[in-house]
């Protein structure tokens, strides 16, 4: 929770940042709005001053992910519940992400990358990001293993000799 307190703090600042610019110069462009948008600012920044305090719990309480033979199961969400399933077979690339906040923490993100689109396991120890993304590498290849023919067809060229 501490990585996500920590993104989501660098976020406030640079919106409280941009508050204090438009308070401090924009007075001239604003005219007779120039109040009402800055009352507008300070209920934006109360909301998310909120948002922040609640969300990396409840993100937290929320987020689920399981590996079993044939997929990959995550659920995450704080206002909306996204459910995510990805089939094994499906797979094209496993990577572990590691920002610099993350890298501080130890933590990593697991991406998941598909023809259709991409899932990531987020905020994992690094030791649980390997691990992760060894087994999808194993499942991946034993399932590639699998699809291979066990009885060797014709050469190429065999029917022309």
């Amino acid at each position: 929770m501490l990585s996500m307190y920590i993104d989501y703090a660098i976020g406030y600042a640079v919106l409280l940042a941009a508050y204090f610019l438009t308070r401090t110069y924009a007075q001239g462009f604003l005219g007779p709005y120039y109040d009402l948008i800055g009352y507008g600012f300070l209920v934006v920044l109360g909301l998310v001053l909120v948002y922040i305090a609640v969300a990396p719990p409840v993100f937290y309480a929320r987020y689920r992910y399981r590996i079993t033979e044939d997929r990959v199961d995550v659920r995450c969400g704080i206002v909306f519940i996204r459910h995510t399933l990805v089939p094994i077979e499906r797979v094209h690339q496993v990577e572990i992400a590691r920002g610099p906040i993350n890298n501080l923490l130890g933590l990593a993100d697991v991406t998941i990358t598909t023809a259709g689109g991409e899932a990531t396991l987020r905020y994992l120890e690094l030791d649980e990001a390997e691990k992760v993304a060894d087994r999808l590498n194993n499942l991946i290849g034993r399932m590639l293993r699998d699809r291979m023919p066990t009885t060797p067809g014709p050469r190429p060229g065999a029917a022309d000799e």
